[in-house]
């Protein structure tokens, strides 16, 4: 069995996937050569290049380097890409990425943060909370956080957090010591086949939090764990507590939204703290906050240095991130691509922005996604003042017939629902008179950003 500290010259098949590249950064830390083939270039990969890493973009095996000690990929890459089929004959060792941070998670203390949305939000707000609180932990990240610039930490303390993530079942690799989970909603049922197989796929991976650790979970999960399971938790001296926004053993209360900030006072058992604020709005991003700062507690943080530091947690990028324009206009980018976290991002932007007018883009993810959610993000786009659809992201799927952004559009019931391409957006933005808008979806519409905002600025 091949050793990590044995490993001098690692290629990464799909090195500027968001999980991937914290991997390939964590191993460009310990001084390893670190080697990668991607189909794009984006600004994630030259970052990674800025940083030492060698990446090509074209899928050819000659460009491979020789001495290369172990492969790591992920599911999203097709056996039928030419660099796969190389490395299999050549018999050089390939390891899945969550098979990696399986061995990782089992050599340190690791929390692991799952849930169908909402993981890397609170991975990133738990891992600001750890550092800036005095305990220097690592972490990989499915984002990139503000705060540190980049989706992997270096840490020097035995604690690392991770993303459990439910995609193929990767989260059974993982062993952590304390494991956040922040909903179950249905998901990659093309994985699961049903919600309840996908649920049944959480508990066991719930079921590998280490004896004499904790679990921290959402409070509506409390029927869907069930009474049985978290009462055998408890017996093998694993911690279970609910957290919720007004409801759980750990709790927030959203008290107003004034000057770009969010105010809530949290309170688990005998701790309360009043008056905590962070510029990252929304319920769901509240509710976040409070899995992480029940976390943090627990790990011993003072109660009063997570208020001090709560103002300077700087966000994610893609997660409501919002852009000032001028003449009072704003845009917000927001990685939303399931129906709950559309609810939810529109939800933020009515409560932030009271009384303005709204617009979201949204840029549906997966056919099979589409195809299982479709009423769901038909309902969510209803309720915006102006729903803008763009041609489907396909990202790893081939085709489903009949399924695309216009199937989308059928099932919307907004007299004024709207579909366009990539290419016509921003012309199609230009011709709105709109105070907020909204950039919704996991594809590759944040590439067009900056250029939006330019057009934005210069129609104005």
């Amino acid at each position: 069995m091949l050793k990590l500290d044995q490993i001098q010259r690692l290629y990464f098949l799909g090195v500027g996937g968001i999980g991937m590249s914290a991997l390939a950064r964590y191993f460009r830390h310990l001084g390893k050569e670190v080697f990668g083939y991607d189909r794009v270039n984006t600004s994630l990969t030259r970052l990674l290049e800025d940083e030492g890493v060698q990446i090509h973009y074209k899928d050819d095996a000659s460009s491979i380097p020789g001495g290369i000690d172990l492969v790591v990929w992920t599911p999203a890459i097709p056996e039928s890409l030419g660099e796969m089929q190389f490395f299999r004959k050549k018999g050089i060792p390939m390891m899945k990425r969550s098979e990696i941070l399986g061995l990782i998670s089992q050599s340190k203390n690791a929390i692991g943060v799952s849930g169908t949305h909402g993981k890397t939000t609170t991975s990133i707000m738990l891992s600001y909370l750890m550092k800036e609180g005095g305990i220097d932990t690592a972490a990989f990240l499915g984002g990139i956080s503000k705060n540190f610039q980049s989706n992997f930490v270096a840490g020097q303390s035995d604690w690392v957090v991770m993303e459990a993530d439910e995609f193929d079942r990767s989260f059974w690799r993982l062993f952590p010591r304390c494991t956040i989970v922040t909903s179950m909603d249905a998901d990659h049922l093309d994985v699961y086949g049903d919600h309840e197989e996908m649920i049944r796929s959480y508990k066991v991976f719930v079921a590998q939090t280490q004896d004499d650790g904790c679990l921290i979970y959402h409070d509506s999960l409390k029927e869907v764990l069930g009474g049985d399971f978290l009462n055998a938790l408890s017996d093998r001296g694993i911690e279970c507590i609910s957290f919720g926004l007004n409801a759980g053993q750990s709790r927030s209360e959203i008290t107003r939204i004034e000057n770009g900030f969010i105010h809530f006072d949290f309170s688990f058992e005998e701790i309360e703290i009043r008056g905590l604020k962070m510029r990252m709005p929304g319920e769901h991003n509240v509710s976040n906050m409070t899995a992480a700062l029940t976390m943090a507690l627990r790990l011993g943080i003072r109660p009063e240095r997570c208020r001090e530091i709560l103002p300077g947690f700087k966000g994610i990028d893609r997660r409501f991130e919002i852009h000032e324009l001028r003449k009072g206009r704003y845009l917000i980018n927001d990685y939303a691509h399931h129906p709950k976290e559309l609810e939810a991002a529109i939800k933020a932007a009515r409560n932030f922005f009271p009384g303005n007018k709204i617009a979201a883009v949204f840029q549906p993810h997966l056919f099979s996604r589409t195809k299982d959610f479709g009423e769901g993000f038909a309902e969510a786009m209803d309720r915006v003042d102006q729903p803008i659809l763009v041609e489907l992201y396909p990202a790893r799927e081939e085709p489903i017939p009949g399924i695309d952004s216009g199937y989308l559009l059928d099932l919307m019931g907004h007299p004024d629902k709207k579909l366009t391409t990539k290419k016509e957006l921003i012309n199609q933005l230009n011709r709105e008179e709109i105070e907020v808008i909204m950039i919704l979806g996991a594809g590759d519409l944040d590439v067009l950003i900056p250029d939006i905002i330019n057009a934005l600025e210069k129609h104005e």
